[in-house]
């Protein structure tokens, strides 16, 4: 039966309980704010250490990619950004998405027994509909990263029907499950395979097979919007940064950065 009241609030002591050495060792749970991400910027402008969590149960100006709005009903789901100091070029930045996107998937996957594929660049699909986002926000200083800020937000326990107009493609992991999920297990495996993970944006080769293999976008034709440009194509491969490869009609290898993806099999 999935439940409206979420019967695992979030507590300091759970939080404190979680077994990382990194992620989440320093953290910040709210009961409503406008964005995690916005939080975790400033802590990150002020020299918050690195994995330092910050956690809503509800966001009322959370954001998707491209801007979009992220529904989540209050004590709903997962809505976390944390922080992280990486040695890598801006154009790297991508990595960090990657790693964590996997992670979170192999999280869901260990929690609740779900399979999860992944959507170019940054859904987390469960029968073919989207369950979580990611949006990763970066501040350079120089030719280097100063900090990066993952945001993510994953749907728990709330009925899909309630996504109808905001996301008619998403769906939630109780609602694929069948049963709510304990928000606060889900977390911890989430926090401990991010830090298992983290060696590997340092591996590229590594990171860019694990992410080819659950990305379910590559060898469909897709058409990927981005700023007004758009790109019909055969989605190919991924590189070693997250770029996606799409040739088009004319034999032309297109590498695309960011966008949104749609295909007869996506959407």
């Amino acid at each position: 039966m999935i439940t409206m009241n979420e019967h695992d609030p979030f507590s300091d002591k759970d939080l404190a309980s979680l077994d990382t050495d990194v992620m989440g060792k320093t953290f910040y749970c709210h009961d409503r704010v406008e964005s995690t991400s916005d939080l975790a910027r400033d802590l990150a402008n002020r020299g918050t250490p690195e994995g330092t969590l910050v956690l809503a149960e509800e966001q009322v100006a959370g954001r998707g990619r491209l801007g979009r709005r992220w529904y989540a009903p209050h004590g709903s789901s997962l809505l976390m950004s944390l922080v992280f100091y990486p040695k890598l070029e801006p154009s790297q930045a991508q990595r960090l998405t990657m790693a964590c996107a996997l992670a979170t998937a192999e999280a869901i996957t260990q929690t609740t027994g779900l399979p999860v594929g992944l959507k170019w660049p940054n859904d987390l699909l469960v029968n073919g509909r989207k369950v979580a986002g990611i949006l990763t926000e970066t501040a350079v200083t120089g030719q280097r990263l100063a900090f990066v800020i993952v945001g993510m937000g994953i749907n728990v326990n709330f009925d899909r029907a309630l996504l109808h107009d905001v996301a008619p493609q998403g769906s939630t992991l109780a609602s694929e499950a069948g049963h709510n999920i304990s928000r606060q297990a889900l977390l911890g495996t989430i926090l401990q395979q991010i830090e298992a993970r983290m060696p590997a944006i340092y591996q590229p080769e590594t990171l860019q097979e694990a992410w080819s293999s659950r990305l379910q976008t590559l060898g469909n034709r897709v058409t990927v919007t981005n700023q007004g440009t758009i790109v019909h194509g055969l989605a190919e491969a991924v590189d070693a940064d997250g770029a996606l490869l799409v040739r088009d009609d004319r034999g032309r290898l297109h590498r695309l950065l960011a966008g949104d993806v749609t295909s007869p099999s996506s959407s």
